[in-house]
């Protein structure tokens, strides 16, 4: 099964599925690559069975500002938040009208990354190239803390899939660190990559692991436990790594995406490449695994499109 569906005049920068209905993808975009300009939060269905192949759009959300992020509530079937390059942080009730139902704004730079809290479920963490990270209760009018131990921008904040109040970050600082919400300081600092660390996500399967990517076309697999060097370096992108996503059915597959236009597959075991997914004609920034289609991936890219399929691996 493959599916395109073409984002016009807008490029991709994330995809995430929803947690509570297999058929529902919300894709974050941005007019003129991000640079300038407005963005775009699409909610897609996507069929299955006899509908297998269709996309319909439930629902666009326009905003001022590109979008580089989204994510799912984990308590509000209907609601997901977005961080947009003009530093600001909008939850959206896809069952409303046509505006956000909670404006933040206190990030001073843009808002690269937003992580909703997997176990507290009450939580989310947004990510800014201002250097800090944010933490948030959607019901609050502030923020609730905010995180300073990064000396460059931070491209991505990720809540532990198996602690409430644990979470990585990983920046343009070559950093890989570790905090929990009960201090202000990172608990744990890795010297991660030779340049910046673009991307990293939690092993659902294995507690102390997590997997990074970077501009120096490496993603690494770390033991939190064995923080002195990686368990595995994966080779094979021509360019920087933009995304990783670990798959929630299996602790030793992993997804990237990258640069140079393709979105890989990877045991991160053997350390083997098992997929090259190279239909998309740009940037390949966005990637995630359907939670309940266990064979169903999503991918969006600066070619304006999501393409929706069943990597040949996982047939």
């Amino acid at each position: 099964m493959f599916t395109k569906h073409r984002t016009a005049g807008y490029n991709g920068y994330a995809v995430q599925w929803s947690p509570f209905f297999e058929d529902k993808l919300a894709v974050a975009t941005a007019a003129n690559f991000g640079l300038i300009g407005n963005g775009r939060l699409h909610i897609l269905s996507v069929g299955a069975g006899p509908a297998a192949g269709a996309v319909n759009v439930e629902r666009v959300f326009d905003t001022q500002d590109g979008l580089f992020d989204v994510c799912w509530s984990e308590v509000n079937e209907n609601q997901l938040v977005t961080a947009s390059g003009d530093g600001s942080i909008k939850l959206w009730d896809t069952t409303l009208a046509d505006f956000p139902i909670q404006n933040w704004h206190e990030h001073q730079r843009e808002v690269f990354s937003v992580n909703w809290n997997l176990v507290s479920k009450d939580t989310f963490l947004s990510a800014s190239w201002d250097n800090t990270i944010k933490l948030w209760n959607q019901n609050s009018p502030r923020s609730l803390q905010t995180f300073n131990g990064h000396s460059h921008c931070v491209y991505s904040a990720m809540w532990s899939p198996h602690s409430p109040t644990l979470f990585a970050s990983c920046s343009g600082d070559h950093t890989l660190k570790l905090w929990d919400t009960n201090s202000p300081a990172p608990v744990q600092t890795i010297l991660a990559h030779s340049n910046e660390v673009l991307t990293l996500d939690w092993n659902k399967y294995q507690d102390h692991t997590i997997v990074t990517g970077s501009v120096d076309h490496t993603i690494k697999v770390w033991d939190l436990r064995r923080p002195d060097r990686e368990l595995n370096c994966l080779r094979g992108h021509e360019y920087a790594v933009r995304k990783v996503k670990c798959s929630p059915h299996s602790g030793s597959l992993v997804a990237s995406t990258s640069y140079d236009m393709t979105m890989r597959m990877w045991d991160i075991t053997t350390g083997d490449m098992i997929e090259i997914h190279d239909a998309h004609t740009e940037f390949v920034l966005g990637v995630d695994f359907n939670l309940y289609r266990d064979r169903e991936v999503a991918t969006c890219a600066w070619d304006e499109s999501v393409h929706v399929f069943t990597p040949r691996c996982l047939m």
